[in-house]
């Protein structure tokens, strides 16, 4: 076989869907969720929420995240390599990943500045100005079907109505008490805006490095470093102010991403069939090596999601590249595809499943609907947040059957 021939047949192999990842990304989607949804209990363990700031401690929920930064990361190269592939230049990908990143930044300010919102000030509920910021945003982004020129036009009026709304709810907002009232302001961005930032970065870094592993690397370990160097005050000597003002999380979120971009380097280059079976090691042996990494690590750094540690960093990769195995294991090498059918949507409608639950919330408020008490507490309670992702999964399937899926 040619040189050319097998750079072809590897780019057609990456081009084809890897079921492990959209499985990868549904789990993590239902965890999201069902996490999410720990507000309304009481008398949960500790250990499944967050750790506070200060607090030496890994909860369930504080490997959720970086889970999915991670599988954020394994997507990047099949995306980018098919729209190479279909012969689109830099210039045009480039564009496309910003217009991807803005949409999700926009989507996060808007969510990020909800919880501090005045509602006597701004006019409405919380509950109706999520209803309308949700709806703006399938009005925007929907995933319209190719029509003729007249449904078209239609198209492109309901997103014109989608935008003028989100311009009239971004003006109309006031946050803050009434004495000190104040505007929509980005804050912490927000998951959804902290994704964009973090997208934009490594699918940018990605594009001009695609060609070399070697540099990919590099650009992980680079990342790393930043997280490193931030929390051991060595960034403030170097560079007052930065690059944490930029590289979100002193680069921990940017890891994440690059580590799930290694490890789809080892997908498309151990995917032989008599290579595949070498896969789950790999990942358990990279898991390993992460999860040492953050034993050592903690001698210097504390665990804290909030504050990015690089303690936190190490560990999760080391817990994404062991679930990521088990997931490949069990999809692709045993040929369990159906396995996780009944979650399917979360994986591949996953931001439509993630804003579904502010329509949720907020229709159940101004409904007056609530469950008894009873039954948000306790085991009973975490059931009762299980039974609710699912149900927004169900919601998901049942949108995407109408046509109506956001798609960035």
């Amino acid at each position: 076989m040619t040189t050319l021939q097998k750079e072809t047949t590897t780019l057609n192999r990456t081009s084809s869907r890897v079921f492990s990842i959209d499985a990868f990304r549904a789990l993590t989607m239902l965890t999201m969720i069902f996490v999410n949804d720990f507000w309304s209990l009481t008398g949960i363990p500790n250990w499944l929420e967050h750790a506070k700031a200060d607090q030496d401690f890994l909860g369930f929920s504080d490997v959720v995240f970086p889970c999915f930064l991670f599988i954020v990361g394994m997507s990047i190269p099949y995306a980018i390599r098919q729209r190479l592939d279909k012969g689109d230049t830099y210039a045009q990908i480039i564009w496309h990943i910003v217009l991807r990143s803005v949409a999700l930044l926009i989507m996060g300010v808007f969510t990020v500045n909800i919880p501090d919102m005045n509602d006597a000030a701004t006019g409405l509920s919380k509950a109706w100005f999520q209803i309308l910021m949700v709806l703006s945003f399938f009005l925007i982004w929907n995933q319209y079907p190719k029509r003729s020129n007249g449904e078209r036009w239609l198209f492109i009026g309901l997103q014109i109505l989608g935008v003028a709304l989100l311009i009239y709810l971004a003006l109309r907002f006031r946050g803050g008490s009434d004495d000190q009232l104040v505007r929509m302001t980005p804050q912490w961005w927000g998951i959804l805006g902290l994704i964009g930032w973090t997208y934009l970065t490594c699918a940018v870094v990605y594009l001009f490095i695609h060609k070399s592993p070697g540099l990919q690397f590099v650009a992980w370990g680079l990342f790393t470093l930043c997280c490193i160097a931030g929390h051991a005050g060595l960034l403030k000597a170097i560079w007052p102010g930065g690059p944490g003002d930029w590289i979100l999380g002193n680069g921990a979120f940017s890891s994440f991403t690059f580590a799930g971009i290694l490890a789809t380097y080892l997908l498309t280059n151990f995917s032989e069939k008599n290579q595949r079976s070498q896969l789950p090691l790999r990942f358990v042996g990279i898991s390993t090596l992460f999860l040492l990494a953050g034993f050592v690590a903690r001698n210097f750094f504390i665990i804290s999601k909030i504050q990015a540690t690089p303690t936190w960093v190490f560990l999760c990769c080391g817990i994404a590249f062991i679930m990521y195995a088990a997931i490949y294991w069990w999809v692709d090498l045993q040929g369990k595809t159906h396995t996780f059918d009944f979650i399917k949507p979360a994986g591949t409608s996953t931001l439509t499943c993630y804003l579904i639950p502010y329509v949720y919330y907020s229709v159940a408020e101004l409904l007056s609907l609530s469950l008894p008490d009873s039954l948000k507490v306790g085991a009973i309670g975490l059931v009762k947040s299980f039974l609710f992702a699912l149900l927004i999964i169900g919601i998901t399937a049942l949108l995407g059957r109408l046509r109506i899926k956001l798609k960035l």
